[in-house]
């Protein structure tokens, strides 16, 4: 066994050697050891890549430095992301040349900040944060180029000037330059100035139009070559090439670049623009070996023309071909140091394959006897550890059925909880409503008894939503919200409390609009607990903030709730969001459910809630949520956008445990109200009561005579109108006729309040188009009633309008003015329903109608939105001709009004639930 043992120690310390030796001899120069992003804003002209071939000869001498360029394709929101794609690669230093300066400026400004060398080339940003520039002077190339058109046209002429991108630096300073030298030559005008956008495409679109208008033109300035070469070609399909100079910047060498323009008498004459490439790498690899460089560092330019362009295309085709040598002799060397590193790992490969066979042989041997032994040892453990697992598993089992039982009691009881809460809440409601018949202490025990059962059912609702999570049945519906409306609405139900206190609570923001995806409910419970808690333990005179903070580097933004209040201890601040921790003398949390469940929620979103706290100090809650809504799924997304938030639970909580006023109360109310009212009648008393009543359920509007409540119905267009018949100054039965005649109103139901009870009476009533005759007196709850009914068959109403395509006259039994407006405005849509451009303003000019007028006639009417009736006519159109045509899916979208077949797909999955193909396959299935 010895022997085994020292045999083995002895190959594996061979092995061990030629590994090591392995090692030491393979080249690792090929190791990256600094990476260089390179964000260029196009390479779609010969400028662009001749920089590039620069860059990359340059590069090639550096084995060890790696270069990645993007190419932002003229786009300078695609330039942003492709800078913060870089960073996430983890450069060294970043070489930007901005596509604009203005967009490109935060983001490098806040990469300078961070300690990132930045290298700007060829055009600048908006300020000095950089470590270097490597560029030309534009402004003196645009200057030199200005002195010499004036030259070339004596002093005197007219000059077509074709720049770049405008909000590209050397499109501003060449053009900057160029009309300050042109101030001296008075006889000299600029008489159009036409944005090439750096692309000789572009030229030739918009110059002709240019020559068509300009009769008379000496010279031509383009910002570049072969925008110049652009204007040539098109100055000589008309045949005025030769009436007309033309001049240009780059000076490049090659077939088509600046030299052989002039060279061919294209151009006559061209500025060398140096591209920088070789330099910028240069001072990259200095400021990555920690040296010390230039932070301008300007090009040198030269004219070009007849005179010298000889000698410069010679040069220059001399350098191109040196250029390509160099190219294929680096190559080949690459090519030869490739094989010779393939030969020499696989030479070590064989040697330690070698080794290693006789050490494994050797092990091998030793392993069958030590294998024997160890498994009898391991046999015997095994056994006791399955007796051992199989005893903690039934302990698990008993101890997880004993918590399910007792969650589920709790839950069980919970609900049993729910309904005498109701009870007791609604009869303290209506006892409220005598409160003027109770001493002092006998309100005081009522708003105790409210505040007191509405703070149990806060409780019994966070037991039951911990419950769903627990069991994984709650579930996130994401909404694309602006959070900061969102917050700002919810602080609005705290300020009263804050002002009582007198508390300093204000929100710190720098921005009125950022929109993520979130579930409303759910954050709006979380921030109730948290601002709760701060509310809770904050003293007067004290502070209370929220804050929001945008994270675009992180793809986050943090929202905080801090507060200068009492603050928490290390150990509490450990167990804070613990299921029902409370601690010893610490109440902060209450059940200690609070903060727990909103953790859990927070989680759902796939973000984070953390807090940090200081005794006598204060509290800080930061709330982490991800930008975008990649990081939800399907079934957690809501296509929906609401506007108005509900807050239904904090408004609910605050408003029982009185920390609101009461006029506040009445306030939020009426604006949670979606159902309006107007009532017209000249007895005060009676217009109070009504008023008071109905201020219950609905947004209640009120006019004294028929006059002005006429004029309250054009205005506010109410869901429904209770009006006398004898009336100062209009009757009601005029009041209902003149509505009802008017397309704008006729939809909206009257219900006439009158003294007069005869049955002529009554017919006349009826006969002018009112929906309801109620004599005086009348019960209230009779009154109530006939609101409800008349409201629920103007809900069946509207589902019979808006129900299935309308292919012919709808048969309701509504309004005979309101079906034939609803006739007439789904003709229009049938008409137009392969028109895609169709729309709201064009139907409402057709009809006679403001765009507002038919909006509310139609959502009236129908329930739904314009757009939305107009998409669901279409996507109902195109289950019809799926079924009956032989269209294809793209004949069909287009046919329905659709702009292109991916839309009308996603429109009509968003609908049904199945995409236009599935949808297909499941019908032919079930017929066959």
């Amino acid at each position: 066994m010895n022997r085994a043992a020292g045999l083995i120690n002895y190959y594996l310390y061979q092995w061990f050697l030629i590994t090591l030796i392995l090692t030491s001899c393979t080249e690792s120069t090929n190791d990256i050891k600094y990476r260089i992003g390179f964000s260029q804003c196009t390479d779609a002209d010969q400028w662009r890549r001749v920089m590039h071939e620069e860059m990359q000869r340059e590069i090639a001498f550096h084995p060890e430095v790696e270069l990645i360029i993007k190419n932002a394709a003229n786009s300078s929101n695609k330039q942003i992301q492709q800078i913060k794609d870089l960073l996430e690669e983890d450069i060294d230093l970043l070489i930007v040349s901005p596509n604009e300066a203005a967009p490109i400026t935060p983001i490098i400004e806040e990469i300078y900040r961070r300690g990132i060398p930045v290298i700007v080339i060829d055009r600048k940003i908006s300020s000095s944060s950089y470590t270097s520039y490597v560029g030309a002077n534009n402004y003196e190339i645009g200057s030199l180029a200005g002195k010499y058109a004036a030259e070339l046209l004596n002093g005197k002429g007219k000059i077509i000037e074709i720049t770049g991108l405008k909000g590209s630096t050397p499109a501003i300073e060449r053009h900057n330059g160029f009309t300050q030298s042109l101030k001296n030559y008075p006889n000299i005008e600029i008489v159009k100035e036409v944005e090439g956008k750096w692309e000789i495409d572009t030229v030739k679109q918009v110059f002709p139009a240019i020559l068509d208008t300009i009769q008379q033109a000496n010279l031509v300035f383009a910002h570049n070559d072969i925008m110049g070469l652009g204007a040539y070609e098109i100055s000589k399909q008309i045949g005025r090439e030769n009436d007309i100079k033309f001049i240009g910047i780059d000076g490049l060498a090659g077939s088509n670049a600046g030299l052989q323009f002039v060279n061919d008498g294209i151009l006559d004459a061209t500025f060398t623009y140096p591209t920088g490439g070789e330099l910028s790498i240069n001072i990259a690899l200095d400021l990555l070996n920690g040296k010390t460089v230039s932070k301008e560092n300007i090009l040198q330019t030269t004219l070009i023309n007849n005179g010298n362009i000889k000698v410069m295309k010679l040069q220059s085709d001399k350098i191109v071909e040196q250029q390509k040598d160099i190219l294929r002799q680096t190559a080949l060397i690459e090519s030869q140091k490739e094989l010779y590193q393939n030969q020499k790992i696989l030479m070590y490969i064989l040697l330690a394959s070698l080794s290693c066979s006789l050490g494994f042989g050797a092990y091998i041997l030793y392993s069958l006897k030590e294998k024997q032994q160890t498994f009898k040892k391991l046999k015997a453990k095994n056994k006791e550890i399955t007796k051992q697992r199989n005893q903690i598993e039934k302990m698990a089992l008993k101890a997880e059925e004993a918590t399910q039982a007792k969650l589920k009691f709790f839950t069980n009881i919970s609900h049993e909880f729910r309904t005498p809460l109701t009870l007791i809440m609604a009869a303290v409601e209506e006892l409220k409503e005598l409160s003027q018949h109770y001493t002092s202490q006998q309100n005081k025990d009522l708003n105790l008894i409210n505040r007191n059962a509405a703070r149990l059912l806060r409780l019994i609702n966070q037991l039951m939503d911990f419950r769903k999570i627990e069991n994984s049945k709650m579930q996130v519906y994401a909404t694309k919200h602006n959070i900061v409306k969102f917050i700002k609405e919810i602080m609005v139900e705290f300020e009263n409390l804050a002002n009582k206190n007198k508390i300093d609570f204000h929100l710190t923001t720098n921005t009125n609009q950022l929109n993520i995806w979130f579930d409303s409910g759910m954050l709006d419970k979380v921030l109730f607990n948290l601002l709760s808690n701060a509310f809770k333990f904050t003293r007067d005179g004290d502070f209370i903030r929220i804050g929001i903070e945008e994270r675009i580097l992180e793809n986050k933004v943090l929202l905080v709730v801090e507060d200068s209040g009492s603050g928490m201890t290390p150990e509490h601040v450990k167990f804070a969001f613990d299921r029902f921790y409370k601690g010893n003398n610490y109440e902060t949390f209450g059940t200690g459910l609070g903060l727990a469940l909103s953790k859990e929620m927070i989680k759902l979103h796939h973000g984070n809630l953390d807090v940090s706290s200081e005794m006598g100090k204060g509290t800080r809650f930061e709330i982490e949520l991800q930008l975008g809504k990649n990081h939800f799924s399907t079934e957690q997304l809501s296509n929906s956008e609401d506007k108005d938030f509900k807050h239904t639970e904090i408004k609910f909580f605050l408003e029982n445990l009185n920390l609101k006023s009461q006029k506040e109360k009445t306030i939020d109310n009426s604006q949670s109200k979606n159902i309006s009212i107007l009532i017209i009648e000249d007895n005060d008393e009676l217009r109070n009561i009504l008023s008071e009543k109905l201020k219950k359920e609905y947004e209640v509007f009120e006019a004294s005579n028929g006059k002005t409540g006429l004029d309250k119905a054009y205005d506010k267009i109410p869901d429904l109108i209770i009006s006398d018949v004898m009336l100062p100054k209009m009757d009601g039965l005029k009041i209902t006729k003149t509505l009802k005649e008017d397309i704008k109103t006729s939809h909206i139901p009257i219900i006439l309040l009158t003294s007069k009870n005869s049955v002529e009476q009554k017919i006349e009533g009826i006969q002018t188009g009112a929906d309801a005759y109620i004599i005086k007196p009348f019960n209230f709850k009779f009154l109530e009633e006939s609101i409800k009914n008349i409201l629920k068959n103007r809900d069946a109403l509207k589902k019979r309008y808006s129900h299935e395509l309308p292919l012919k006259e709808s048969s309701t039994n509504g309004n005979s003015l309101d079906k034939k407006f609803i006739n007439s405005f789904k003709i229009k849509v049938e008409e137009n329903i392969s028109n895609a451009s169709y729309s709201a303003n064009e139907i409402a000019d057709e009809l006679g109608l403001s765009r507002v007028q038919l909006y509310r006639k139609i959502k009236a009417l129908l329930g739904v939105g314009i757009n939305d009736y107009i998409k669901s006519i279409r996507l109902k159109k195109a289950k019809i001709l799926m079924l009956e045509s032989d269209l294809t899916i793209s004949e069909i979208a287009y046919e329905v009004g659709f702009s292109s077949p991916a839309y009308f797909s996603t429109a009509f999955k968003t609908k049904y639930k199945l995409s236009p193909s599935d949808f297909l396959k499941k019908e032919h299935s079930s017929k066959s």
